[in-house]
């Protein structure tokens, strides 16, 4: 795959232009220290996953009030995930399907990008409030995927991307990294490995 060759410790893991992926990893102790509670629609049963970092959060509000005004109905189904949550994710996504294939959509302990508490994953009624691919077919998908940016956050798995990424296409998984690094993101038409390789390492 197109990414780093060697496992790396992220040293600064509160930035929000820190690449997690398969071969940068958080500290397992890491846990955001400004988590707040979303304040947006949601179907979440974890109540740990109702949270993301304050900037993330503010970012998400707006972008769901606008989403809103133009008649779209977004949830948000999960945030912040922490290392010990991610173990057992991983662990039973890898005993149902198989480590290799759990790997094309699941990661590893420390490599979530949830556990950075600035990405949320996002669906709407059209799609039964899953998390499918075809919710990127959906109104509100299309609409993410174009201006999601302007928000500060990129679709972090784009279709076609798997051999960079690592991951499968993940229409509703938003990263936040700010509207100016996100714009740049978006303009370039890159994934956010291939950015932060290219312009930031």
């Amino acid at each position: 795959m197109d990414i780093e060759n060697e496992v790396t410790v992220i040293e600064n893991p509160e930035d929000f232009d820190a690449l997690v992926n398969k071969k940068r990893g958080l500290p397992s102790d890491y846990i955001p220290e400004d988590l707040v509670m979303i304040d947006v629609p949601m179907d979440i049963e974890r109540p740990e996953s109702r949270m993301l970092r304050k900037v993330a959060s503010d970012a998400l509000t707006e972008l769901f009030k606008e989403a809103e005004k133009i008649g779209f109905k977004l949830y948000a189904t999960s945030g912040y995930r922490s290392y010990i949550t991610q173990v057992n994710l991983f662990k039973s996504y890898a005993e149902k399907h198989g480590e290799a294939e759990a790997n094309r959509f699941s990661a590893k302990p420390g490599h979530s990008e949830h556990q950075t508490g600035l990405t949320m994953d996002v669906t709407s009624e059209n799609v039964d409030f899953d998390l499918v691919e075809e919710f990127g077919e959906t109104l509100e998908g299309r609409w993410l995927g174009e201006n999601s940016h302007k928000f500060g956050f990129v679709i972090r798995y784009p279709k076609g991307t798997e051999e960079i990424t690592g991951y499968l296409y993940e229409p509703w998984h938003l990263r936040f990294l700010g509207i100016e690094l996100s714009t740049k993101v978006y303009e370039n038409n890159l994934t956010y490995d291939e950015y932060w390789k290219k312009y930031l390492h």
